[in-house]
């Protein structure tokens, strides 16, 4: 199969991901050689982790752990004689967590929130983080990260969202890629997780997914296929949920055909924690229990239901010895894969760097949702200002849950809000330093900065009406082990953003959630900045981008509905139901997941997939698509198979213009984009399939983000991964290309579609 390569990041996209991992490597020769040499206790050992210690914790005491410095997630003793390492395992997608494992370690880089990164489109952010947080790693003798959380979408009220890079599949999958590419070249395996479909929190572990299997090909499993082929992660973790009625982590289909088997992979699959109740998991294609003493915990029994019944069923050739030796070279293939055998002296941590690192990705991330002419403000005016709720006084919030990192110095402020289940306790407000306020006064040193806490509507309105602009900031706690009832702000504050707005018009309003929020008020505002999760340094970013120092550019990873009845699913399943209670939801959206569902149903949402406004102005022209390699023109007509249109607007550009030709494979597109502003910006131009043959269909086909400056233009090729303009088909478990007409847009969103053009594809099966 030949290599493509996609000018998404300017990485390596690999076509026949079999291939990619058929070769024999040097990893797995030692991996073979090792296990050989191993007895059946130090093959045993290898197959579970082992949680830390938390003082006061849900889970009592081990005394197995109770050795193990810089405690954490997961443990696993190495074998020394073997020169085998122990495993040491972080959960890491924003940042060395600590929930009370190490009560002396200093901190780490709280680092934006994954879905921040999403919003800024831009895959070197990704790997940079990844290489941070690697480092971190390093410096604490942490070896495994459970990182690369990659989810599509699915639910606008997942509390889960922040921890994940949007919905779409081609987007996920190069960012989650590109941190695993970062985390595993500072010699630190690295995961993707959830495998498959934990796309809600509510019930998760009861929590079963039901779709057609050929949709979620098309979705959910082609960006792991994809960011699997892209990173070669070291370890897959599974959900706790079950897909089509059978559990992830026990799912014969998905992990053994599918991951192992169709894709070739070589790595080992661990269970999330508290998601094995039964040792046949090993049969279906888990490698290795994770966070042993959960699994009891969680399911109510009295001893652990994975190692011991699994040496049971191993003395009882209920588990095949081939199987065994299987999960153990999986795991130490791993590991010498990525060289955490090899490990010399921990790389030096700067953390000045990392906060540069951080700051950066909450610059990239914010989105401006809406400006009528009142951004950026002016830095040097004396402007009496008024910021107005969200703890701003305080620090910017963090999601919560297993990804919560604690900053060095700790948090400005927590405060408990508890619920219900075993993420209850773990369910608060979080605050980093420093404060929006402190960072706003530094962005407008001659201005007023006044602070209300909005603690009512009425007192919030006084505090309005005495100032020239307001800067009203909306915040909603998220996170693991609970779901949105809907998109409102808590706590009153929406009614307090009404009542300033109405106070004063030249009203701002900047946003700390993890997903959409409704916006009652949004007609009565001039400018919405959605900050989402910004990490330790977002206060900075957020006043940077007011005062315009920095050009925002930040696009939505996710389409914002205007209301819940717009979605799929009007009515979560399961929300209000007891912990504990099966819930069944069914993604009948199949592979339509976000805007490709609007699309589908021509539902204009409140803002499209891919929007952010800039302080500049952007223009595309010359779109032109050929096979990237000998271009033939369609139909053998000898000329473009049509001229290219505008849809919603005018061209930029008369003469800008589609050649559109077949390909034995796929498509490339060439064109040209032009900063047509006064100021230095980025832009993020995406390639978007709208109409397939017979049938109306959206897919995100590429993207890249480029710096201008005023004046300057670039020229910019895309090339497109086939599967991105297929179906795929169960029976015949390939990908088919349908002959005939395929319609192409270029555009600033998936709403602003600016040149389209078509072009004639030959029918034809590929891959797996």
């Amino acid at each position: 199969m030949k290599r493509l390569l996609s000018s998404v990041a300017g990485l390596p996209l690999i076509i026949g991901s079999v291939q990619a991992f058929s070769q024999e490597s040097e990893a797995d020769v030692r991996a073979r050689r090792t296990e050989q040499q191993m007895t059946d206790d130090e093959r045993f050992s290898l197959l579970v982790s082992i949680l830390g210690n938390v003082a006061g914790g849900t889970l009592p005491p081990d005394e197995r752990v109770a050795h193990v410095e810089n405690q954490s997630a997961g443990w696993t003793p190495g074998i020394p004689r073997l020169g085998i390492p122990d495993l040491k395992s972080s959960d890491a997608s924003m940042g060395i967590t600590n929930p009370g494992y190490r009560p002396n370690d200093p901190g780490a880089t709280a680092f934006p929130a994954s879905i921040v990164v999403g919003s800024s489109f831009n895959p070197e952010l990704a790997r940079e983080g990844g290489v941070a947080i690697a480092r971190e790693a390093r410096s604490r003798g942490f070896n495994i990260m459970l990182a690369g959380g990659m989810n599509l979408t699915r639910e606008v009220r997942n509390g889960r969202n922040f921890e994940y890079y949007g919905e779409d599949p081609l987007l996920s999958a190069v960012l989650a890629a590109e941190q695993v590419n970062g985390i595993q070249s500072q010699q630190v395996i690295s995961t993707l997780k959830h495998y498959t479909l934990n796309a809600n929190e509510t019930n998760r572990h009861w929590l079963d997914a039901i779709i057609d299997p050929a949709a979620h090909r098309e979705s959910d499993l082609l960006a792991f296929q994809i960011a699997i082929e892209r990173s070669q992660p070291g370890a897959i973790m599974s959900g706790y949920n079950k897909i089509n009625g059978v559990s992830a982590g026990g799912n014969d289909h998905l992990l053994n055909e599918v991951l192992k088997g169709t894709w070739g992979y070589k790595g080992y699959v661990m269970s999330d924690w508290g998601a094995t109740p039964e040792w046949q998991y090993a049969l279906h294609g888990l490698d290795q229990e994770s966070g042993a003493q959960a699994d009891p915990f969680m399911w109510g029994l009295d001893t652990e239901p994975f190692t011991r019944p699994l040496r049971q069923a191993y003395e009882e050739g209920k588990l095949p010895k081939e199987r065994l030796s299987d999960m153990v070279r999986r795991i130490l293939r791993s590991a010498y894969a990525v060289g955490i055998d090899k490990w010399g002296p921990a790389p030096e941590v700067d953390m000045a760097t990392h906060n540069e690192i951080a700051l950066e990705i909450a610059r990239q991330g914010i989105v401006l949702l809406k400006n009528e002419s009142v951004l950026p403000l002016a830095a040097d005016e004396p402007l009496k200002i008024a910021v107005i709720g969200g703890y701003a006084q305080q620090g910017v919030i963090s999601g919560t849950g297993s990804g919560a990192v604690a900053p060095v110095g700790g948090f400005a402020a927590t405060s408990k809000i508890g619920g219900a289940g075993v993420m209850g306790k773990h369910r608060n407000l979080f605050l980093f330093r420093p404060s929006p306020v402190e960072e706003l006064q530094k962005a407008f040193p001659n201005a007023q900065v006044e602070f209300d806490p909005g603690y009512t509507p009425a007192e919030a309105a006084l505090t309005a009406r005495r100032v020239d602009v307001v800067i009203a900031f909306g915040i909603r706690v998220e996170g693991e082990g609970f779901d949105l009832p809907d998109l409102s702000l808590p706590w009153g504050q929406d009614a307090v953003i009404d009542a300033v707005a109405t106070a004063n018009p030249n009203t701002i309003v900047v946003l700390e959630t993890g997903n959409p929020v409704s916006m009652p008020w949004r007609d009565k505002v001039r400018a919405i900045v959605q900050a989402w999760y910004p990490g330790q340094a977002g206060a900075q970013a957020i006043a940077e981008v007011l005062a315009g120092s920095v050009n925002p550019s930040g696009r939505t990873p996710v389409t914002w509905p205007v209301a819940l009845a717009d979605t799929p699913r009007p009515t979560l399943s399961g929300l209000g139901t007891p912990w504990g209670t099966p819930v069944t939801i069914r993604y009948d959206e199949g592979a339509e997941v976000g805007y490709r569902w609007y699309a589908k149903r021509d539902i204009k949402p409140l803002y499209a997939f891919g929007h952010g406004l800039s302080y500049t102005n952007f223009a595309y022209s010359n779109l032109r698509i050929s096979d990237g390699t000998v271009e033939t023109a369609a139909k053998g007509t000898g000329r473009p198979a049509v001229t290219s249109t505008a849809a919603d607007a005018p061209a930029p550009t008369s003469e800008a213009e589609a050649s559109l030709v077949s390909s034995e494979e796929t498509v490339t597109a060439t064109f040209t984009v032009i900063n047509t502003g006064d100021r230095e910006g980025a832009d993020v131009p995406q390639l978007y399939l709208t109409a397939a043959p017979n049938e109306k269909r959206m897919r995100l086909l590429g993207f890249e983000r480029e710096v201008l400056k005023p004046g300057e233009s670039k020229q910019v090729s895309l090339t497109v991964d086939p599967r991105l303009l297929a179906r795929f088909e169960a029976k015949a478990n390939q990908w088919r290309i349908a002959e005939g007409t395929y319609q192409i847009a270029l555009g600033k969103s998936a709403g602003d579609l600016v040149l389209t053009g078509s072009a004639e594809l030959e029918g034809r099966l590929f891959g797996r």
